[in-house]
């Protein structure tokens, strides 16, 4: 068995934002395309969570879908067990592989029915693929499923509305569940709720990880989030990968300056002292991308070649960086 359970290839993803073809016509624009992911590729081992961070707008919640085949990829590969998702997918082991696979989405006001209940809700994949023989089991499956996030029994027969945000997003995780599946794709799962409940929904997930044995792809922006339920993580920006390390190599050693300015951006809550960089500019406009690195406009490091070559993602020192100013030490 394979320690590596989710591996990417070079994924990518185009999509057309053109204004319609009779706007064009008359007003003789060009079609115009956004690549809102452009070359990513990394591993998820067994059992392990990566974190993706980055800005709003810069392709995580876009992975995440290619990754659960909610997007069909404009290039690259996603590989699930040894084998490939797009291929699967289209095929009649489709259903097989949506069971291992699963997905937290951001939103629980939206992503839940308000016109069910919680017992319809979580029953739903359990009738999906027939997990269930009859109504007693199915409510004794639920039942489990609740009890297991948090809840309790008499939470089945109330609507979502009466729930608070962070009950509402168990709820999602104890549907999530149902079917018992390896890999679990968490969109953002608490930036929707205060952060005490937070704190509630991340424990619960780092339980059921470690009860369960569950791999999790965490996309997020909040870097104390990420800190708390990551093994390795990953920083995005403009649908590239720049960075790919451990957590605590990350943490404790960040090389892109990208990475640096996200970490300077925390609160210093112990008051070290330590000299703090703002996060300067703002990103730019994924139609009209900067020319080389795409970061070289707002970073202090960058030189003719930054502006003219695009770095690839290079292993330098056990770490995965995409910046000429590492490559060539000038850091």
């Amino acid at each position: 068995m394979s320690a590596s359970l989710v591996e990417v290839h070079d994924l990518a993803k185009t999509f057309d934002v053109s204004a319609p073809w009779l706007n064009r016509v008359i007003e003789r624009q060009p079609r115009q395309w956004v690549h809102a992911v452009d070359g990513v590729s990394f591993t998820i081992e067994r059992g392990s969570t990566l974190a993706l961070v980055g800005e709003s707008g810069c392709g995580k919640s876009t992975v995440a879908r290619l990754l659960m085949g909610l997007h069909k990829p404009t290039a690259g590969e996603v590989v699930f067990d040894g084998k490939d998702i797009a291929a699967t997918l289209a095929g009649p082991q489709s259903l097989g592989l949506r069971k291992r696979m699963q997905m937290i989405f951001q939103d629980p006001y939206a992503s839940l029915n308000p016109r069910w209940t919680v017992r319809d809700i979580v029953a739903e994949p359990l009738k999906e693929h027939g997990l269930a023989q009859d109504e007693a089991e199915l409510k004794d499956r639920v039942v489990e499923l609740l009890r297991s996030v948090g809840l309790v029994a008499a939470d089945m027969e109330k609507f979502a509305h009466q729930f608070s945000g962070g009950q509402r997003q168990r709820v999602s995780i104890a549907r999530a569940l149902a079917t018992q599946p390896e890999f679990l794709v968490c969109d953002e799962p608490t930036s929707a709720l205060d952060v005490s409940v937070q704190a509630q929904v991340l424990n619960i997930m780092k339980d059921l990880q470690r009860n369960r044995g569950l791999t999790y792809l965490f996309i997020s922006h909040n870097l104390a989030v990420v800190r708390h339920v990551s093994d390795q993580v990953g920083v995005m920006y403009l649908g590239r990968l720049v960075e790919l390390a451990d957590k605590p190599t990350l943490f404790a050693q960040p090389r892109h300056p990208y990475t640096r300015m996200l970490l300077d951006a925390i609160p210093d809550i112990a008051m070290s002292g330590r000299s703090r960089t703002p996060v300067q500019g703002e990103v730019p406009n994924p139609l009209n991308p900067p020319s080389g690195c795409s970061f070289h406009p707002r970073c202090p490091h960058a030189n003719d070649r930054c502006r003219q070559e695009r770095p690839a993602l290079l292993q330098i020192q056990g770490v995965r960086i995409a910046c000429h100013a590492v490559q060539e030490g000038r850091l």
